[in-house]
């Protein structure tokens, strides 16, 4: 099958760690070891946020004294997906030898009249103390917002994803046989301008959603947004708590969940599965394997049942032709 992965940012960076180069290297090489299993049997697409990575850049960018203003948001997300594709480009040739890894560095196309351009949302940087995100966001022109129980951070625009502009190259990587890195951190987000040209634009491209986008693009089988919880929680953080294993969209919908953590994730498979009639999943990055075989995870499907044995068995990507993907995408 055609797998893709949407790695969460607790893949690169947990909670509490310092955003230090070799912390982040040792957390890629646990997420490549808990994949790898994937790649042995199916193709794999493996996308990646950078939320912490990009925030980290852009204060530096912004305390910079040689800079004479601090480099737009589409160049430090553009600088992340090259340092966290080499990250994961590196642990996985080591992880998978013989195998060809391609890390590519993606244009995300949004809409210029987006709501989202003026409604931010998506977290990005570090954790901070109520009183400190205020004293920062007051020092730089910031807008914080509480990101759950943890702290304050920063929040950015972050544009719906229409189309990853490189889609037919990933198509051919695919094609080849390679594992595919892409879409990181939802993809630098781009607009067209009057004259068709592409532009980057000042925002953060929710990276579920655009994986969501790129999955369906790609003809893939099997969605999974991997984070840091095993599933999907009813009546998360009261006495009624209890998970949900199976779902269907639009019983997910229905639920009440945060608009800048699990929402976009649950937006991202439920139109998975919508638009494709496939199966999509959120669960633990190092049940990925147990998540396919039905064993993890809440797995969204459009009947709320899953058979691993009958999607295998009804799914052929591989019969799609070089000509059919371009148009497909």
């Amino acid at each position: 099958m055609r797998i893709m992965v949407a790695l969460g940012g607790n893949a690169l960076l947990q909670r509490g760690q310092k955003p230090d180069a070799e912390i982040q290297e040792e957390n890629v090489r646990r997420a490549v070891a808990a994949l790898a299993p994937l790649s042995a049997q199916h193709e794999l697409i493996v996308t990646h946020g950078n939320g912490p990575q990009v925030g980290v850049l852009a204060l530096q960018s912004a305390s910079d004294p040689n800079l004479t203003s601090p480099y737009p948001f589409d160049v430090l997300g553009a600088q992340t997906q090259g340092m966290i594709g080499y990250w994961l480009l590196q642990a996985m040739q080591n992880e998978l030898p013989g195998r060809q890894v391609a890390a590519v560095i993606n244009q995300t196309l949004v809409e210029a009249g987006d709501p989202a351009f003026d409604n931010p949302t998506k977290f990005v940087g570090e954790m901070y103390t109520e009183e400190q995100a205020k004293a920062v966001a007051a020092e730089r022109g910031w807008v914080v917002k509480p990101d759950g129980s943890s702290g304050w951070r920063r929040v950015v625009g972050s544009p719906r994803p229409q189309r990853v502009v490189e889609t037919r190259l990933i198509r051919k990587l695919l094609q080849s046989d390679a594992v595919v890195v892409c879409a990181g951190g939802g993809g630098v987000p781009v607009i067209r301008d009057e004259e068709g040209r592409l532009r980057g634009v000042e925002a953060v491209v929710d990276k579920d959603l655009t994986s969501s986008v790129l999955a369906e693009a790609l003809d893939a089988d099997f969605l999974i947004v991997a984070t840091d919880v095993p599933q999907v929680m009813k009546d998360f953080g009261q006495p009624t708590e209890e998970p949900i294993l199976r779902a269907t969209p639009a019983g997910l919908r229905a639920l009440d969940l945060p608009a800048g953590s699990m929402g976009p994730k649950v937006e991202a498979v439920c139109r998975f599965v919508e638009l494709t009639g496939g199966a999509a999943a959120i669960g633990a990055l190092d049940h990925t394997v147990q998540i396919l075989a039905g064993e993890s995870g809440t797995i969204v499907t459009p009947s709320g049942t899953y058979d691993p044995a009958l999607l295998r068995a009804t799914k052929s990507h591989s019969t799609v032709s070089a000509t059919q993907g371009g148009l497909a995408s």
